[in-house]
């Protein structure tokens, strides 16, 4: 198992519900362990960010039962907040990310920050505030100055070309909430 992939995008087919006791999440839709999908020591985002998403943060999968079912390490970088019937999507990105408290779920004003993939098109395509210096796995946080004017800090936590992003919109971040 590496530290960390290529693929930012694994896979986000159904829904997932996590019981906190067990740390099982049960999944409906889902293809958990298939060749190409969710895998030992990826990393499952639950909710989606920006657009008016809800987000309740990452966290390592560290077993799967079946197609519908794994277990996830820890839920120290997860809100709290139930999650049922919720979207998700699975990343290869860096593992050590998810409990950094840099890049753990935030709410209201204080700081936000996400890891992202991103590859060649992402790069040359999304021309923002949050653009970043290059390609490759890449936190980008955002807070509020005392003017109340958006702040954005990028940067490359591992540079590497050939990342694979999916869907440029639910992972980078164009959008904020």
């Amino acid at each position: 198992m590496s530290l960390w992939g290529r693929n930012d995008n694994k896979g986000s087919g159904g829904t997932v519900s996590l019981d906190y006791s067990t740390l099982v999440v049960t999944g409906s839709g889902t293809t958990f362990g298939q060749v190409g999908a969710a895998a030992t020591g990826d990393v499952i985002r639950f909710g989606i960010k920006g657009s008016g998403g809800t987000y309740f943060g990452d966290a390592v999968i560290v077993g799967i039962a079946s197609t519908t079912q794994c277990t996830i390490g820890s839920t120290g970088a997860l809100t709290g907040a139930a999650i049922a019937g919720t979207s998700f999507y699975v990343s290869e990105l860096p593992k050590y990310t998810v409990h950094d408290t840099v890049y753990q779920r935030r709410t209201g004003s204080t700081a936000d920050g996400t890891v992202y993939g991103i590859g060649t098109n992402a790069y040359s395509s999304v021309a923002t505030a949050f653009r970043t210096s290059g390609e490759g796995w890449v936190g980008v946080t955002t807070y509020n100055d005392s003017a109340g004017n958006l702040r954005v800090k990028s940067e490359v936590l591992v540079a590497m070309s050939g990342i694979t992003t999916g869907v440029d919109s639910l992972h980078y971040p164009t959008n904020r909430t």
